[in-house]
């Protein structure tokens, strides 16, 4: 007998499931759910209030990301970010400039930036572009192995977004 994921979705409609539970069930779900339903769970769990907030959850999944991971999450969130923090960042880690004049983080960067300094960057992205959030949550979408470890609590949030998503 085959994985029943619209049996397992149904389930998550009501909201009221237990967060244990919820770290059971992801991992089938996000590998058979279509992609755009996991990342519009990812960013409802990320805009969440019952999560910690945006920029922590960013820190907690840079934490866990391989290098490649952390280069292309510090790439979305540092094309919205102001001058200023560009610069200071640049100070401690070089240069940030691709050829084409955006910020461009490589894995080796990425590796000589701290979570806390992640979580300031994320936080004055998201003020300065509150969509960095959808951005950020597509991103994660293709690695749902490192969204596992936001929590019960944020995987059942994904597992309810992807329940209605697949009722649409």
């Amino acid at each position: 007998m085959g994985f029943d994921l619209g049996n397992l979705l149904q389930q998550y409609l009501g909201g009221a499931i237990d967060p244990a539970r919820a770290e059971q069930d992801f991992p089938q779900a996000a590998q058979q759910a279509p992609r755009g339903a996991v990342a519009q769970g990812v960013t409802e769990a990320l805009r969440s209030d019952q999560t910690p907030p945006f920029a922590q959850m960013v820190s907690q999944l840079f934490g866990r990301s391989d290098p490649q991971q952390r280069a292309g999450m510090l790439n979305q969130l540092l094309g919205n970010v102001n001058p200023a923090m560009l610069t200071a960042l640049a100070g401690s880690i070089g240069n940030l400039f691709g050829q084409n004049g955006q910020p461009q983080v490589t894995p080796e960067q990425a590796e000589k930036i701290t979570p806390q300094q992640v979580e300031e960057i994320a936080t004055t992205a998201e003020q300065h572009n509150p969509g960095i959030v959808d951005r950020i949550g597509d991103f994660y979408a293709e690695h749902p192995q490192l969204v596992q470890a936001l929590g019960g609590a944020a995987l059942a949030i994904v597992l309810g977004k992807i329940a209605q998503a697949s009722r649409n």
